[in-house]
Parts: structure tokens; C-alpha cells; sequence
């Protein structure tokens, strides 16, 4: 039971060194959006993920710009992206979506911006009896147990990913099939029409030809 407690104890220490901010976002045509994230202090870890579910070929440019509009990270026509770098200053950082390449083609961008504490401060309440051993295999199964959940969240953005471009594929080809079977209809009703009409004018040459 006592072990029980200071695993939750620690594992809130560790969750509360984190913010983070999830979001999907609809990207309209020709348009720059931008989103922002303040790091409190050097050597902070902000991570940023991104990934187009839908539009388009389902590609974006993105950039990070920190303080003193210093350019962090940039890309073009990219899919998605899972990056993890060092606040080297103190200050706001801009995380841009441009989709001026598209022009009629709206692109839903599901993306996370994380600023994280790497410090370990927290530590487990001493008891009586613990050894600073146990304490820190304790711990180190801590850490491991926050790296395999952050496994596990990545694999499923992935793999939430994949299924809504799928949906999104299959949406497309569902509506290309009916567009084109509703032409079929349209052409096959047209020529049924312009076969009657031909045969009426021969026969109605014939009648004449007769008289």
C-alpha cells in the first residue's frame, strides 16, 4: 500500500512538470495560422507533433519560430511531423500552418505542442525503512512505465492518423463513383433519347417519301 502511494505520489510530480495543448484546427484556403507557446525559461523541452487528416494531398508547410523571430524548424508539403527540441531562449514561440499552396482545398490539421520539464526533482517521500536503493529502482520503473505511455500515445496518433486519411480516401472515391455513375445515367438516358429521336425522323422521311 505504501509503495502504491508514493508511485501516484510521483507519477503526479512527474505529470505536473508537462503542459501541453491538443488541437485540430480546419486550415481554409490561402491561409497562414498560427499558434503560440511560452517557455518560462531556458532549457525547457517542447515538443510538436502534427498530421493532416484530411485535404488536399494531405500535405501542409509548417515552421516554428522562436524569440527574436529566430526560424526553429521549417518544412514544406510535409504530411506530418514529430519533433522535440531544446527553448535555448526565454520567450514565446510561434508554430505556423501555411496553406497558401492550396486554392480551394481545406486541410484538417490535428497537431500537439508540449513544453516539458526534463528536470527530476520530484522524489519519493522518504519512510522508514526504505532504502535509497529501492527508492530508486522505484523510480527508474517510474520513468520507464511515462516513456512506454508516451510510446503508446505516438502509436495511437499514428495510427489515428492513418484512419481518418483512409476515411478521407474512401470518401473521395465514394463520391468519384457516384459522380460517375450519375453521368453513365445521364448519358445513357441521352442516348436512348437521341436514338428515338433518329429513329422517328427516318420514319417520319419514310411517311413523306410515300406520299
Amino acid at each position: 500500500m505504501r509503495i502504491l502511494c508514493c508511485f501516484l505520489g510521483l507519477l503526479g510530480c512527474l505529470c505536473s512538470s508537462v503542459s501541453a495543448t491538443a488541437l485540430t484546427y480546419k486550415l481554409q484556403p490561402n491561409e497562414l495560422a498560427c499558434f503560440f507557446s511560452q517557455a518560462e525559461q531556458k532549457g525547457l523541452k517542447l515538443a510538436f507533433y502534427f498530421a493532416v487528416q484530411s485535404g488536399g494531398s494531405f500535405d501542409i508547410d509548417y515552421s516554428v519560430v522562436g524569440p527574436n523571430e529566430k526560424v526553429v524548424l521549417e518544412g514544406s508539403k510535409e504530411r506530418q511531423g514529430d519533433f522535440v527540441f531544446t527553448a535555448k531562449e526565454q520567450g514565446e514561440y510561434r508554430f505556423c500552418f501555411n496553406n497558401e499552396m492550396s486554392t480551394f482545398a481545406e486541410k484538417m490539421v490535428d497537431f500537439e505542442i508540449a513544453v516539458e520539464n526534463e528536470s527530476r526533482d520530484a522524489q519519493l517521500p522518504s519512510k522508514q525503512g526504505t532504502s535509497p536503493e529501492q527508492t530508486s529502482a522505484l523510480e527508474e520503473s517510474i520513468l520507464k512505465v511515462s516513456r512506454d505511455l508516451s510510446t503508446i500515445n505516438r502509436n495511437q496518433k499514428y495510427f489515428r492518423t492513418r484512419e481518418n486519411r483512409n476515411m478521407s480516401t474512401v470518401k473521395s472515391t465514394e463520391k468519384r463513383i457516384f459522380n460517375f455513375s450519375v453521368m453513365e445515367s445521364a448519358l445513357m438516358v441521352s442516348m436512348a433519347g437521341l436514338q428515338v429521336f433518329i429513329v422517328r425522323f427516318f420514319f417520319q422521311g419514310a411517311r413523306k417519301g410515300y406520299v
